[in-house]
């Protein structure tokens, strides 16, 4: 299972390689050039997103034990994917301004302020989307805290169910040892009864024995 996450890994770096170079290019060019670039690197941002996805899932099936320290590299990744995604917005907020005064004819200044104002609310934007994340892995790590819970609950319940199957078979051999000795016992009573009538009935006989010989003399 880490194999997968490590392959998913070296894709993201190398996805993330190619939309890093790529974002820088899109400033240099200009025209249909431009325009092909950016749905480039938004596709590839989308397979990147696609690709934590994945990865999220296999840290989620990796032991608790183990999970530690691929949910550190996971926070990592995000942080990249935060940069590449803030990265990208300037560099399309500089293509946008640069196509409107292409087609509107507006002056240095006021292609100034516009810039600004949406750098402004760029950075609102990415502030919020930073609390947004900051939210999403505080729900993961408790997700994550219980899952494990719910693991830890589900051995505990494991244990006891054992504990009362020995506790079943210890009450059933208790069972049977009491029946085998209740047996032994009554058969012990009935031997020492056959004794005493048999040591009964030789007393009785021997006596009989010397009473007849004595009578006869």
């Amino acid at each position: 299972m880490s194999s997968d996450f490590e392959s998913y890994e070296q894709d993201f770096a190398v996805l993330t390689a190619e939309i890093t170079g790529r974002i820088g290019k899109v400033p240099k060019l200009v025209g249909d050039e431009k325009k092909q670039m950016v749905v480039n690197v938004e596709k590839q941002l989308e397979e990147a997103r696609d690709l934590l996805e994945q990865m999220e899932l296999e840290v989620r099936e990796i032991p608790p034990q183990s999970r530690g320290m691929y949910s550190s590299r996971m926070r990592s990744y995000k942080q990249e994917m935060g940069k590449l995604e803030a990265d990208f917005k300037r560099s399309r907020i500089a293509y946008s301004d640069e196509v409107r005064n292409e087609l509107l004819g507006d002056d240095g200044n006021s292609s100034e302020n516009q810039r600004a104002h949406l750098l402004d609310n760029t950075e609102r934007l990415e502030r919020s989307s930073r609390r947004l994340e900051a939210g999403y892995q505080i729900a993961v790590e408790t997700e994550q805290i219980g899952q494990e819970m719910l693991e830890n609950l589900s051995h505990d319940r494991e244990k006891i169910q054992r504990a009362r199957e020995r506790l079943r078979e210890t009450d059933a051999n208790l069972g049977k040892s009491s029946r085998i000795l209740t047996g032994m016992l009554r058969r012990i009573i009935q031997n020492r009864i056959l004794i005493v009538v048999l040591a009964i009935v030789i007393i009785f006989t021997t006596m009989m024995a010397i009473f007849f010989s004595v009578k006869g003399r």
